[in-house]
């Protein structure tokens, strides 16, 4: 495989501490809580917020992992990066390309939803709808990190202020000091861990988008530092709303009525304020066009990533020289995406794409256990196998319960 031939142009470093966990907490925090709360209310009542409080430190397990490897391996390509340091090019380039098909399946799947949010205002084709949206986010990507991360900022600052201001909203309702203690407590008389268990593994996946922040790496200035600040503050802040979400919503609203609901937090709104939830429903759009921005940018820099370390052909990464932007990467997922989008049925991939990233989180943490146990190791990574080898039972178990529902 070639180098390619503006192999002297490098992605610019723009992204700053703050920027960065923007972006985090924007990829993290999508459309999906919007759904979601509803589901693992259904199943943990009250206990809802320790379901989040328990998925999510799960899901730091993994965090850390990535937060560790990060500091010391700050590239674009991330999991393929770590994975092919750690165990073999074999499988960094398998990981690589199923880390891109879950950003393009996803970004397909959720243009697919904003096509049918979008059509409830104007009746237009569905395909032209879907090819629109991608590829004017596909232009935001290529004009610029620093232009798309702002973008996707704002939308971020919108996602966090309606649920901080649905938290505020429904702070009086949290003056009950025994039942918030019930909620949180895994000993309570009424708590069934069975049902909270499984409530946690399915808000595990709320946490999922943390990840992404190191495919920024070599677009973030001090990224030895800020990239592994940026996954866990990530990490901390879902946490804190989540679980203030959830208390809200367990004091605020019938549970069984807010978990048949199809559109929760609207619901939740509307119960709060006694207004109409319409516009936490335009938000909950708006929210799927920040998803479909940021998976394309993490898309086209983990193929540009693994075309410098040799795992894909040159081409992908091939950069514009003006914008300093993956250039073939980033309309090649854009036109993939597009191609999914109006082609194909995409509600068996997007069921798999779960069971994939949790196998790209097994061999990350693999990779970490066998990078730190190798004599040679990174200083700052000797004696934390510990944790790669707890991250990859912990990944390993969540997939295998992943793939026993596919069967």
């Amino acid at each position: 495989m070639r180098t390619p031939e503006n192999a002297q142009i490098k992605l610019k470093r723009t992204l700053s501490l703050p920027m960065l966990v923007f972006y985090g907490v924007g990829v993290t925090i999508g459309a999906g809580i919007f759904a979601l709360i509803g589901e693992i209310v259904g199943l943990a009542g009250q206990q809802a917020p320790l379901a989040f409080l328990l998925a999510g430190i799960i899901a730091a397990a993994t965090g850390l992992s990535y937060a560790k490897l990060a500091a010391v391996y700050p590239r674009a390509g991330g999991e393929a990066v770590f994975v092919n340091i750690g165990i073999g090019s074999f499988w960094g380039r398998v990981v690589g390309l199923g880390v891109t098909a879950t950003a393009i399946i996803s970004s397909a799947v959720v243009a697919l939803a904003f096509a049918g949010y979008f059509q409830q205002l104007l009746h237009l084709p569905t395909p032209l709808i879907t090819s629109v949206v991608i590829l004017t986010l596909a232009g935001i990507a290529w004009f610029g990190v620093r232009e798309s991360v702002i973008f996707a900022a704002i939308i971020t600052l919108l996602e966090i202020g309606t649920l901080v201001v649905i938290g505020f909203m429904g702070a009086p309702n949290l003056n009950d000091i025994g039942f918030l203690a019930q909620s949180l407590n895994p000993f309570a008389v009424n708590a069934n861990m069975v049902a909270v268990s499984t409530a946690a593994m399915i808000a595990f996946f709320a946490f999922i988008g943390f990840e992404d922040i190191e495919n920024m790496a070599e677009e973030t200035k001090d990224a030895h530092k800020n990239v592994p600040r940026a996954i866990l503050l990530t990490l901390v802040i879902t946490v804190i709303v989540y679980m203030l979400v959830a208390l809200v919503a367990v004091t605020s609203m019938d549970q069984a009525q807010l978990a048949g609901s199809k559109a929760p937090i609207a619901d939740l709104f509307t119960a709060l304020t006694g207004q109409s939830g319409a516009p936490i429903a335009v938000i909950a759009t708006i929210a799927m066009v920040n998803g479909i921005l940021v998976q394309i940018i993490m898309a086209s820099r983990v193929l540009y990533g693994m075309a410098q370390e040799q795992l894909v052909p040159g081409i992908f990464g091939l950069l514009d020289a003006k914008r300093q932007t993956p250039l073939f990467s980033t309309w090649f997922v854009a036109g993939l995406t597009i191609i999914l989008a109006v082609s194909f049925p995409l509600v068996h991939l997007a069921q798999a794409t779960s069971a994939i990233i949790l196998f790209v989180f097994s061999l990350v943490n693999f990779s970490l256990w066998r990078i730190a146990r190798r004599k040679d190791a990174p200083a700052s990574l000797r004696n934390w196998q510990w944790l790669g080898l707890f991250g990859a039972l912990i990944s390993a178990g969540l997939l295998l319960s992943e793939a026993l529902k596919l069967v």
